[in-house]
C-alpha cells in the first residue's frame, strides 16, 4: 500500500473517530465484532503509536524525574517503583507480584505485590520497553465502561510465571468511552492496603461538590496523549509534567468568588483549605507488627477513619517537600511570598530503621503476610536491594516512626465550605501561632471586627 493510501485511510479512520465520538458510539463496532479484540494492536488501527506513547507515562512507569523534593537525584527517576515510605513499607521492586509463602496454619498461599494495578500483564512489568510490553498494556481496563475487573486477578500460566489477567472481550472492547469515576477509583481508592487508606476519600455526590455536579476525574485530570496531569501533593512524587490546579483558567481561575474579599484569601489561602474541610482513612500503620486476618494471614496494624471523619492539618506550602526519614511534608512559610495556607492529611507509620545509617528500610510484605515475622520481611528485602550484610541489618533494625503530609485535594464542599467566622476567632480551625503570626496579628486576624459589618448584612438578607 503506497504512502498516501496509508495516510488517506489513518485519515479516514480519524474522522470516522471523530464523527461516531460526536453522535455519542464509539466507531470500529462492526470490525470488533467479526474480528475481535486483540488488545491494542486493535485501539491502534484508529489511535497508532499510543500503546509506545503509554509505556513513557507514570501509569506504566509508577516513577519519573523528580523536581520539588530535597535530596533527590535530578538525573534518577522516583516513584513507586523505588521508593521507601511507611504508607508502603516497600516498593515494585521489593514487593514486585508473587506467590507469598504457605500459611503455616491452613497450608494455602496467595498472590500478593505492590504493583497489581500496573495495567499490563506482568510480564512486561513497571518500567519495560519493546513490543511485549506495548502488546501488554491493557486499554480497557481504564476505557471500558463495561470492564470485568473480577478478571483482573493475578494467576500463575502454563509456564509457572505470575501473570495479571485482563478483560479482552468483545464485550467490554465494544463498551469504550471516557474513563468513569468507577475505572479510576478501582486503582486509586484502594491504594496503600485498602479501600479508603491511603487518599481516604470517596468520589459520590454525597461526598464531592465536583461529583455532585455530574463530573468525572477526567474531567480535571484531562490527559493528554495519556500524560496525566495531577497536583502537587507532598507525597505524591511521580508525575508526567503537567499539573492541575483549581486556578487555572479551564477551572475556576485566580478569582472565583464574586466577593472581592474572598478573592483576596486566594492570594495566601488555596482553595482547598475553605473548600475541603474533612478528610479520611489511614492515619497510623505498624509495619513491625502485623495483626492475623481471618483467613489466617497477617496484615500490618492500621488504623483508619472514613470518608469525611477526619480533620485536616494546615500548614504553609510552596510546592517543594522536605524528605527525611521520619518526615515527608510541606516546605513554606509566611514570608515567602510563594505559600499558601493548605489542609493536609497526617499519617504516621512505623517501621524498620538502619541502625548505622539512620534510613527506613524497606520489607517484603511475603515472609510477615505469611507467618507474620517481620524482621524476615526486613532481611529478604535488603537481599532484594543488594545491601551489605543483610542478616545483620535485619537483627539490628530499629523501629521507628514517619510522618507524612498527604495533600487534601477531594472531598470538596461548597455548601458547608469555611467562613469568616471559622477560622477569625479565637477558636477557629486555623492556629494562627503555629502559622507564624505575631501575638499583634493574632489578636487582629482573630476579632470579629474583620467581618461583623459584612456578616451582620448577610444575617438580614438569609432572614
Amino acid at each position: 500500500m503506497s504512502k498516501f493510501r496509508v495516510t488517506m485511510t489513518v485519515l479516514g479512520l480519524a474522522l470516522a473517530a471523530t464523527t461516531a465520538w460526536g453522535a455519542g458510539v464509539h466507531p470500529g463496532k462492526e470490525s470488533i465484532e467479526k474480528s475481535g479484540y486483540k488488545g491494542p494492536e486493535t485501539c491502534e488501527e484508529c489511535h497508532p503509536g499510543s500503546a509506545k506513547g503509554f509505556l513513557d507515562t507514570v501509569h506504566w512507569k509508577h516513577a519519573s524525574k523528580v523536581t520539588n523534593v530535597e535530596g533527590l537525584n535530578p538525573k534518577e527517576e522516583y516513584g513507586m517503583k523505588n521508593r521507601i515510605y511507611v504508607m508502603c513499607n516497600g516498593n515494585d521492586i521489593v514487593n514486585n507480584l508473587k506467590e507469598i509463602p504457605k500459611s503455616p496454619v491452613t497450608g494455602k498461599s496467595k498472590f500478593s505485590g505492590c504493583n497489581t494495578c500496573h495495567p499490563g500483564n506482568h510480564l512486561s512489568d513497571v518500567g519495560s520497553t519493546g513490543a511485549a510490553a506495548e502488546a501488554a498494556v491493557d486499554c480497557l481496563v481504564c476505557h471500558s465502561t463495561d470492564y470485568d475487573f473480577r478478571q483482573r486477578k493475578p494467576f500463575k500460566n502454563e509456564k509457572g510465571e505470575v501473570v495479571m489477567g485482563q478483560d479482552r472481550s468483545v464485550k467490554a472492547a465494544l463498551a469504550i468511552g471516557k474513563p468513569t469515576v468507577k475505572n479510576c477509583m478501582v486503582c486509586h481508592e484502594a491504594a496503600g492496603g485498602g479501600v479508603i487508606v491511603k487518599r481516604g476519600f470517596t468520589f459520590t455526590k454525597e461526598t464531592d461538590a465536583h461529583a455532585a455536579k455530574g463530573l468525572v476525574c477526567v474531567d480535571c485530570h484531562k490527559a493528554k496523549n495519556h500524560k496525566m496531569p495531577t497536583g502537587h501533593d507532598p507525597n505524591n512524587w511521580a508525575n508526567d509534567g503537567v499539573f492541575v490546579s483549581c486556578s487555572d483558567a479551564s477551572c475556576h481561575g485566580v478569582k472565583p468568588h464574586k466577593d472581592a474579599d474572598l478573592n483576596r484569601h486566594c492570594a495566601k489561602i488555596a482553595c482547598q483549605t475553605c473548600h475541603i474541610t474533612r478528610t479520611g482513612g489511614a492515619f497510623a500503620k505498624d509495619f513491625t507488627v502485623w495483626e492475623q486476618t481471618p483467613d489466617k494471614f497477617y496484615e500490618p496494624t492500621t488504623l483508619k477513619k472514613e470518608a469525611n471523619e477526619t480533620t485536616p492539618v494546615y500548614a504553609w506550602y510552596n510546592g517543594t517537600v522536605k524528605n527525611a526519614p521520619h518526615f515527608i511534608g510541606p516546605k513554606g512559610s509566611k514570608k515567602d511570598g510563594k505559600s499558601k495556607i493548605t489542609p493536609f492529611k497526617i499519617f504516621q507509620g512505623k517501621a524498620y530503621y538502619n541502625k548505622r545509617t539512620g534510613e527506613l528500610l524497606s520489607m517484603d510484605f511475603a515472609q510477615p503476610m505469611s507467618n507474620g515475622d517481620t524482621r524476615a520481611g526486613v532481611l529478604s528485602a535488603a537481599k532484594t536491594l543488594g545491601l551489605k550484610n543483610p542478616e545483620k541489618i535485619a537483627k539490628e533494625a530499629v523501629p521507628g516512626w514517619q510522618t507524612i503530609y498527604f495533600g487534601s485535594n477531594h472531598l470538596v464542599t461548597k455548601t458547608k465550605a469555611l467562613y469568616c467566622a471559622n477560622c477569625h476567632a479565637p477558636n477557629g480551625v486555623l492556629n494562627f501561632k503555629d502559622l507564624g503570626y505575631t501575638d499583634k496579628e493574632i489578636l487582629k486576624l482573630t476579632s470579629p471586627e474583620l467581618f461583623m459589618e459584612k456578616l451582620a448584612q448577610k444575617q438580614k438578607e438569609d432572614w
